[in-house]
């Protein structure tokens, strides 16, 4: 039966269309096909070394690091430097920026806490940056600001006629605000990002400690990462980025990337960077690297943390993916010649940061991801004449998974759902980053990651609405489906005819494929 499924074809030129594809696809099938994906299969192989490698060296740093006890921020004697702090009573001037857009579900929660900080009431200056086109929503915002200022807490409300460069923008025009003359340091959190009441006690002495350091970035802490699969998915892949790639280069002296929020800043080394700039969707790396190119250092504390929100919706965590993935590719393409010309930094860090941080950790991580475990690998399981060795197609990228995963060690549970998940979202990571390094017609795109904030303690008490059709076809992604097709159909072709076991993944992966194809991933949030 198989054979006469999948018979070689007699060469001829066949009349009929099914016939005529297959003839067609023998006709290219040695001349193009074998050579191409031969290639392409050794550019895999050479991303993979390189990604390993890579995540390797981080391990062996991470590991000394925590073994000898030398995080970078653990030379400080914290509690001496806030002694010191008391006893001189020179409380330096924080501006503490919120910027918001239509944040609905969570304003009252961030300027709430932010507003609750434990520094002098007199010195620190709440700043709420509000580009909300709601003006009914824009009136509930002021009113809580209102609501605090009688509290005798200093806040200012400040709004905007347009939207010109998004949040740089928006932060651009804060800081030259003249009341903001008398600050030294300005913190800023997102709007679903809650503070501790000492964030500023357990950040600002490592600044008066040492004038070289223009940033403390603290950790994040995720108040939703039980809340559904996608979110416990998510903490995984972030984690790692705050205690390896964070830690790694604050302990090491290189580079590592302002988050955007949840850090505090010396406005000396916001200005010698150039400021705040909107030319690509990530202005907070884009600042970061100016700075470092100007010799600011910086410095991570894993032992503060912030809370703050995840994206509960597929459609939400596209969206906030793009702009991650697009933005520092783009910021790569624009920013690789003056990183290597800029002499006042060390030959090393700036090799490192265009390589490692930019290169490998940018663009080579997703596109490996996508095109070798996506597109290469099950193209090999139909065109056996490509050999695919196994240190490549399976020790290299389990290695890099487990190395991964490690930094979550409660939900190693969940490796496997966890490695199927990061594989259909580097579908969009490698277009985004695609996107980026040609400056196609979405580089710029800015949305705003929706949140749930207190309309998810309310989710249980809803009930819920009739479905209409165009919200089911609003959760359809062509993309994933067409993908998870290509899948299941290698998966089948090996299924009957391959002499390994490729198939078992493939068709975890083609399940993954459709499963978030069909939007089934996610909070469903009742409308």
């Amino acid at each position: 039966m198989r054979n006469l499924i999948f018979e070689e074809p007699e060469v001829r030129v066949p009349g009929d269309t099914s016939s005529s594809l297959r003839y067609a696809w023998e006709s290219i099938r040695a001349p193009v096909i074998i050579p191409l994906l031969k290639l392409a299969v050794i550019l895999c192989s050479i991303m993979s070394i390189m990604l390993f490698v890579e995540r390797v060296a981080m391990a062996i740093v991470i590991l000394v690091v925590k073994v000898l006890g030398k995080k970078r921020y653990t030379k400080y004697n914290l509690e001496a430097m806030k002694q010191k702090l008391e006893r001189n009573k020179r409380f330096p001037m924080v501006l503490i920026q919120i910027p918001m857009y239509n944040e609905k579900e969570v304003y009252k929660l961030s300027i709430g806490a932010v507003c609750g900080l434990s520094w002098p009431a007199d010195r620190f200056i709440v700043q709420v940056l509000d580009d909300s086109t709601n003006q009914s929503l824009r009136e509930c915002v002021q009113m809580e600001c209102q609501r605090w200022i009688q509290k005798g807490v200093n806040v200012k409300y400040e709004t905007r006629t347009n939207r010109n460069g998004y949040k740089a923008g928006a932060m651009k025009e804060g800081l030259e605000k003249e009341y903001v003359e008398d600050c030294e340091y300005v913190a800023i959190f997102d709007a679903d990002f809650q503070p501790d009441a000492d964030f500023l006690w357990n950040t600002i002495p490592y600044l008066l400690e040492n004038p070289k350091l223009g940033l403390v970035q603290a950790r994040w802490k995720f108040v939703n990462s039980k809340e559904c699969m996608m979110t416990k998915l998510q903490e995984m892949s972030l984690d790692y980025h705050f205690s390896v790639e964070q830690e790694v280069g604050s302990s090491t002296y290189s580079f590592f990337g302002f988050n955007g929020t949840a850090g505090i800043w010396r406005i000396q080394a916001i200005k010698d960077a150039g400021g705040w700039k909107d030319r690509t969707t990530v202005e907070d790396m884009d600042l970061a690297v100016r700075a470092s190119l100007q010799g600011w250092e910086f410095v991570f504390v894993g032992d503060i943390k912030v809370k703050n929100e995840l994206p509960s919706t597929f459609k939400a965590y596209r969206y906030q993916q793009h702009r991650w993935s697009c933005g520092p590719a783009n910021l790569f393409k624009k920013m690789t010649m003056e990183i290597l010309y800029c002499h006042r930094v060390p030959l090393l860090k700036r090799l490192h940061l265009v390589y490692a941080f930019f290169f490998v950790r940018k663009i080579v991580a997703h596109w490996v991801t996508f095109f070798f475990y996506c597109i290469v690998i099950p193209a090999c399981v139909i065109v056996p004449e490509v050999s695919l060795k196994k240190q490549i197609a399976i020790y290299i990228p389990a290695t890099i998974t487990i190395l991964n995963a490690v930094s979550t060690p409660r939900s190693m549970h969940l490796l496997v759902l966890w490695i199927l998940f990061e594989n259909v979202m580097s579908l969009h990571r490698t277009k985004a980053a695609i996107i980026g390094l040609l400056e196609a017609n979405r580089v710029n795109e800015w949305v705003v990651t929706e949140k749930l904030g207190n309309a998810m303690k309310q989710r249980k008490n809803a009930k819920p609405s009739r479905t209409s059709w165009f919200r089911i076809i609003d959760r359809i992604h062509p993309l994933e489906i067409i993908v998870g097709m290509y899948m299941l159909h290698c998966a089948i072709y090996d299924l009957l005819f391959g002499h390994d076991h490729f198939f078992i993944y493939l068709l975890l992966q083609a399940g993954a494929f459709f499963t978030m194809g069909f939007g089934q991933v996610g909070t469903i949030v009742p409308y």
